[in-house]
């Protein structure tokens, strides 16, 4: 298929994966995984896995970089590129638009919204059940993801789930390397290792050199990108991490910040779009802008660095044994996110367990799409409210 083609593929995918995509990063790699796995087939769930393993390890949002990571590999760097586009920039529109909205109207509490957040148990748990059949098929991977399950609700940090992945993939090379096989490198790439490192001296170069020259550069738009940067770059766990750091950061007034917040909760995509709410909020709208380029900027140099190496690491014997621990470790985490935090924030009643029903069995059963299964569950929030 001509490039260009590929291209606006990758647009019209992550577009509407953009437009639709609630629930937070579990429910986001539901998502992605119904739309390029299922739908699209651009990749199997084997390679889906190890790429949602591997952005686990990196800073940044977790399920914006597995965005990027597709893109990649379908399109190459525009393809990540235009990846990132489609799937953040109506979250920065509606952000900006709807958050000010929000804070004047008192709409945190509607029945519809609730239903967004219903939405996501079922749609992460439509997704569990996928994973689970293909990357943990067996008694002893079925247990490793349970193992990962209880420790990750035991140890609800970001160093904690990195652990247990390490944990699961060296249990999985222990166990399963005598019957690993060392396989060709199955991720074709437009760009290669030299790129790679160009871009990890990039990414470590100015989250040192900003700070240096930021007192030569006594800007709004520099010190913008100087604290954005910073935050994308050291900040692992996802946007509910992100939140503390952003608060202490930037000089924005509390009732305004969380008022930011409670629009970023309502909208899809990625909770790290709230640099665009602070931004236009300190700066205008070239305030935003800046403040989600220089945001999403570390997880595009991360993942661009990081590619090249892992499609030539994964193929090896060794790590083929250690990605089954992993694979079922990913699974375990989905399990234990499918509970805290998508179930313990979303139901709040009996009604909320019943729309969850209605919802998981039209994906599941009747096989309905996403997005029609999304506006069952506002309307049902909505009606709901009303009773």
């Amino acid at each position: 298929m001509p490039l260009k083609n590929n291209y606006l593929e990758i647009i019209k995918a992550s577009t509407k994966l953009g437009l639709t995509s609630f629930g937070g990063p579990a429910a986001h790699i539901g998502y992605f995984r119904e739309e390029y796995v299922q739908k699209r087939k651009w990749l199997d769930d084997k390679m889906y896995a190890d790429i949602v393993a591997l952005c686990q390890f990196l800073p940044g949002p977790a399920s914006s970089q597995v965005g990027i990571s597709i893109g990649l590999l379908r399109g190459g760097i525009l393809g990540g590129v235009l990846s990132w586009i489609g799937f953040t920039l109506p979250s920065v529109i509606l952000l900006m638009l709807f958050a000010g909205f929000v804070t004047t109207t008192g709409l945190f509490d509607s029945g519809w919204i609730h239903g967004l957040k219903i939405v996501a148990v079922a749609v992460v748990a439509h997704a569990l059940l996928g994973m689970q059949k293909s990357l943990a098929p067996d008694k002893v991977r079925i247990s490793i993801a349970i193992a990962c399950a209880i420790l990750t609700l035991l140890i609800p940090t970001a160093i904690g789930q990195i652990s247990i992945i390490v944990a699961a993939g060296i249990f999985g090379y222990l166990y399963y390397k005598k019957e690993a096989v060392e396989l060709a490198p199955s991720m074709v790439l437009t760009f290669g290792k030299n790129t790679g490192i160009i871009s990890w001296i990039l990414f470590l170069g100015l989250l040192i050199l900003l700070p240096v020259f930021k007192p030569f550069f006594q800007t709004v738009y520099y010190s913008i990108i100087d604290t954005y940067y910073r935050v994308g770059s050291i900040v692992f766990g996802g946007g509910h991490v992100v939140l503390p750091m952003l608060e202490r950061e930037v000089e924005v007034a509390p009732d305004v910040f969380l008022a930011g917040y409670g629009a970023a909760q309502a909208v899809p995509g990625p909770l790290f779009t709230l640099a665009g709410y602070l931004g236009q909020v300190t700066a205008g709208i070239p305030g935003a802008i800046v403040a989600v380029i220089a945001m999403f900027l570390p997880s595009f140099l991360l993942v661009i660095g990081t590619l090249p190496f892992w499609s030539f690491i994964r193929s090896k014997k060794g790590i083929q044994a250690a990605l089954k621990g992993v694979n079922a470790a990913v699974v375990g985490i989905l399990l234990a996110a499918l509970y805290d935090p998508v179930f313990t924030s979303a139901i709040t009643s009996t009604i909320d367990f019943i729309i969850v029903l209605i919802t998981f069995t039209l994906l599941v059963v009747y096989k309905w799409a996403p997005i029609k299964v999304v506006l069952v569950s506002m309307l049902l929030g909505a009606v709901v409210q009303f009773i």
